[in-house]
């Protein structure tokens, strides 16, 4: 089935709507949260990461924290595959970020851009039939997306104007997001990295749309732990037409996340405030500038501090060593040179609440299988 755009049915029925006031509350709640942080790239620092673990876990891409933050301290001595795709997402979220905020549109090539960051590939849309999504399990066919490279350029230009003209869908955005995801996911336009490069698209537009100033919803955290109800839920608008409980799904998702990111945002803004009070009762060297650079990212190293501080590598070194002295930080040694853990941010990190402790019973896994050869 061909998708369409935009869908012939009534998309607003009471249970939705009534859905959708509860998740702009949560969503309006959150960018409140995220705007009282005065230095915003402490959450784009942090925030994303999560996201970018999250997604790539629903493809079977896993890596643990430890290894993502320290790839970013030592990118050459990390050989993991896993942690430079999560790097790859991380990137690929923030390319996309920086052209929705410069353009104000989301168009197909910066869609393409995304996918090129994610697969470090030029491969483009697809363009040999054979593509086909499997349940993993039984190996049974779900899903045909359109085959022919002239029918998914004409999908995806529809798409782009699709998503930028809110003539063609006069729906809350947070409805449009919902058909939006489904739409991309059904044209699968590009043979690797669909399933990631809707998600960034999913973030990408609540900006678009102003629900959000800065990326910090990582919706994928919910689809992990809802993955059989997602494949499910899509599969559902293609083979009966079932709108409603797809969109009530995503809706679900967006109010349960950014009720869980409220939180970690706010534990942030509490442990950013104890460490600030502390360190600068205990320490002459305190300044905001190093406040902002412990909670960057959840590890850091001499040479970070010697750059964003502008202070010599001797003096940088007895900042760190005097906090690991203090309780501040956590020393540890890696290849030829020390690095030093935010203990309690990365807890929060590595720990992030739920707002609903039950997950999908059992996981339906999708495969996508492409033209053999295809690289």
């Amino acid at each position: 089935m061909i998708p369409l755009l935009p869908p012939p049915v009534d998309l607003e029925s009471k249970a939705v709507m009534r859905k959708v006031a509860s998740a702009h509350r949560f969503l309006a709640e959150l960018k409140g949260v995220s705007e009282s942080i005065p230095n915003q790239s402490i959450l784009l620092n942090t925030l994303p990461l999560q996201e970018a673990k999250d997604s790539s876990a629903i493809e079977n891409i896993i890596t643990t924290h430890d290894e993502l933050f320290k790839e970013t301290l030592f990118p050459d001595l990390i050989s993991s595959a896993a942690t430079k795709e999560v790097r790859n997402y991380a990137t690929a979220l923030r390319v996309g970020y920086d052209e929705v905020r410069e353009q104000g549109l989301l168009m197909s090539r910066h869609i393409e851009k995304i996918q090129e960051e994610l697969e470090r590939n030029r491969a483009g849309f697809r363009k040999l039939p054979g593509t086909e999504l499997r349940n993993e399990q039984t190996g049974e066919t779900i899903y045909v997306p359109p085959q022919s490279n002239d029918e998914i350029v004409a999908l995806m230009k529809n798409f782009e104007i699709f998503i930028n003209d809110d003539q063609m869908l006069d729906v809350d955005p947070l409805i449009k997001m919902a058909v939006i995801h489904y739409q991309f996911e059904s044209i699968h336009p590009f043979y690797d990295g669909n399933g990631r490069t809707g998600r960034i698209i999913n973030i990408l537009y609540l900006v678009l749309k102003g629900l959000l100033d800065i990326p910090v919803l990582y919706l994928s955290r919910y689809i992990v732990q809802n993955k059989s109800s997602y494949y499910r839920l899509l599969q559902g608008v293609r083979d009966t037409g079932d709108w409603e409980s797809w969109i009530l799904y995503m809706l679900d998702g967006i109010e349960k996340t950014s009720q869980e990111t409220i939180v970690v945002i706010q534990k942030i803004k509490e442990l950013m405030r104890d460490y600030k009070h502390r360190i600068r009762a205990e320490y002459k060297f305190y300044s905001q500038d190093l406040i902002n650079d412990l909670f960057s990212h959840p590890y850091t190293k001499i040479a970070f501090i010697e750059r964003d501080l502008k202070v010599s590598r001797l003096t940088a070194t007895t900042y760190l060593d005097k906090l690991a002295e203090g309780g501040f930080l956590h020393k540890e040694r890696g290849g030829r040179s020390n690095y030093y853990i935010n203990v309690p941010l990365y807890e929060i990190m590595q720990n992030p609440p739920r707002m609903d402790n039950v997950s999908d019973p059992a996981p339906l896994l999708i495969r996508t299988v492409n033209p053999e050869g295809h690289q």
